[in-house]
C-alpha cells in the first residue's frame, strides 16, 4: 500500500488544490479527497503534489461500475506509482435510493475489481467502515478501514476488530479555535448533516451516546469527542489519542476559517511536532 504517513487531510473534490504544496510543506503527507469523487476526480489531487498519497475517501460503490473503476485505478497507479489508494465506500440510506444489502452490495463490488483485466489489489483499497460487518469485510477483502466522524473508543474498536496488520485511517474534523462556545458553533454547523444519518448516529450510540446526545446539534459531550477544539496543541493531543488507541494514520479535516484553513493546519502539525 502506498504510504499514508501520520498525518493526511480530508478535503472535500471541489475545494481545489491551490494550497496542497504549503500542506505539503508542512508535513501532511496523504490528502483524502470526499464527497464522493470518482478516480479520475481524484486525479487533480495528485498533480498538484510532488509526493502525497491521494486516496479516494470515498469512492461511492452505487454509483460506479466497478470495471470502469479498475481501468481507471490501473490509469491512475501507472501515472503516479505508490501515491493512490482507492477508497470505497457504500454510502448512506438516506441518500441512495436503491441501497440495499449494504454488505453483500459491496463483497460484490470487490468482487468485480478482482474479476478485472487489471484487478485493484487488495492492498490497494481500503473500506469505508463503522460497523463490526464492515469492518471485518474490511480486514478480510482490502488493506484497511477509513472511518469517518468517530472518537478515539470507536478506534480503539476498529483496531481490535480489524487486527494488529490492516491500516486503520480515521477521519477527524477538528477546530482550532480558543473560545468553545464559538468552536462549538463551528463544530455543530458541520455535524449537523451526520446526525441525520443513520450510519453515523447508530454507530454513536454503540459507544453510549443517547438520543438526547444527539438531538439539537449534538451535545457538548458528543461535540467535544468527536470533533476535537480550541489551541493547535490541544487538537495535537487529540489527534495523538486516536494515534495510540490504534490509528495508523489521521485525516485531518479542519473547520471554522473556510475551505482552505492553512494556517490551521501549519500550527498542528507544529504542534504535533
Amino acid at each position: 500500500m502506498a504510504n499514508l504517513g501520520k498525518i493526511g487531510i480530508w478535503r472535500r473534490r471541489f475545494d481545489g488544490t491551490d494550497d496542497l504544496d504549503r500542506i505539503e510543506a508542512a508535513g501532511y503527507s496523504a490528502v483524502w479527497v470526499g464527497a464522493s469523487p470518482s478516480v479520475e476526480q481524484a486525479r487533480p489531487f495528485l498533480e498538484a503534489t510532488s509526493s502525497m498519497t491521494v486516496a479516494t475517501g470515498i469512492l461511492n460503490v452505487w454509483q460506479h461500475d466497478p470495471s470502469a473503476v479498475a481501468a481507471a485505478h490501473a490509469e491512475t497507479t501507472a501515472a503516479f506509482p505508490g501515491r493512490f489508494i482507492l477508497g470505497l465506500g457504500i454510502g448512506h440510506p438516506e441518500a441512495t435510493a436503491e441501497y440495499r444489502s449494504p454488505l453483500a452490495t459491496m463483497r460484490d463490488f470487490l468482487a468485480a475489481l478482482d474479476a478485472a483485466p487489471v484487478p485493484v489489489p487488495r492492498g490497494e483499497r481500503v473500506l469505508a467502515a463503522l460497523g463490526p460487518k464492515m469492518l471485518a469485510l474490511a480486514a478480510e477483502r482490502a488493506g484497511g478501514a477509513h472511518t469517518y466522524f468517530v472518537t478515539p473508543q470507536h478506534t480503539s474498536a476498529a483496531r481490535a476488530a480489524l487486527g494488529p496488520d490492516a491500516l486503520l485511517a480515521p477521519e477527524v474534523a477538528v477546530v482550532v479555535e480558543p473560545d468553545a462556545e464559538t468552536a462549538r458553533g463551528h463544530a455543530r454547523a458541520y455535524a449537523k448533516t451526520y446526525l441525520g444519518l443513520t450510519n453515523y448516529t447508530a454507530n454513536l450510540q454503540r459507544f453510549g451516546y443517547t438520543p438526547d446526545d444527539i438531538a439539537g446539534g449534538g451535545s457538548d459531550r458528543l461535540i467535544d469527542a468527536v470533533i476535537p477544539h480550541g489551541s493547535a496543541a490541544t487538537v495535537a493531543e487529540a489527534v495523538r489519542a486516536h494515534l495510540d488507541a490504534g490509528a495508523d494514520h489521521v485525516a485531518l479535516q479542519p473547520l471554522g476559517h473556510g475551505p482552505s484553513p492553512v494556517a490551521d493546519l501549519e500550527a498542528i502539525a507544529k504542534a504535533l511536532g
